[in-house]
């Protein structure tokens, strides 16, 4: 009678232990995605202060600000990870484009509050970045629990769905060509 006792209380133990480990990381993802979401959001923050100052100077670029503006209008409204993903992209190709033209404006490179405004933007693509990475890293985790055995018998019963991953486009996973 003992054993049994012990051995419903070892299996009621890990199956608590499971469950709150499964919860744990699927509450990492969110909040990992909530840091995405804040980089984004200063992201979109910092573009129209950017927009007006190269404005000034390439008054004619009136396609490039629009682009730069759309893209900007649809991350602010996309939902989910792969829409804010393809979004995120849209806006990165048209902030190429924006700097590519502020290249054709050496006052404008000059310009305290442009460099300011570049540095700053710099900064937050890079804390989007490793905010990726961490948001991969915690579904990657959460994945490899919830598909392990026996984890995966809880993961069912209490309905622990697969995670989107942060993905790069094809388009920027072809290698750089570089020519001179």
């Amino acid at each position: 009678m003992v054993v049994l006792l012990v051995i419903i209380a070892a299996i009621a133990i890990w199956l608590v232990s499971t469950y709150n480990g499964l919860v744990v990381l699927r509450n990492r993802i969110s909040n990992a995605w909530s840091q995405i979401d804040v980089q984004l959001k200063r992201r979109t923050d910092l573009i129209p202060n950017l927009i007006e100052t190269v404005k000034g100077y390439a008054a004619h670029e009136k396609e490039v600000f629009l682009k730069v503006t759309e893209a900007r209008t649809a991350l602010m409204n996309a939902s989910g990870v792969k829409d804010q993903a393809e979004a995120n992209n849209m806006l990165t190709g048209a902030l190429k484009t924006l700097f590519a033209v502020a290249e054709n404006y050496p006052e404008l490179k000059a310009n305290e509050n442009f460099l300011m405004l570049q540095e700053e933007l710099s900064g937050t693509e890079s804390k989007i970045a490793y905010a990726r990475q961490f948001y991969n890293d915690t579904v990657l985790k959460y994945d490899n629990r919830r598909q392990k055995f026996p984890a995966n018998v809880v993961a069912n019963m209490f309905s622990f769905g697969e995670r989107e991953y942060f993905e790069v486009p094809e388009t920027e996973r072809e290698p750089v060509k570089v020519s001179f």
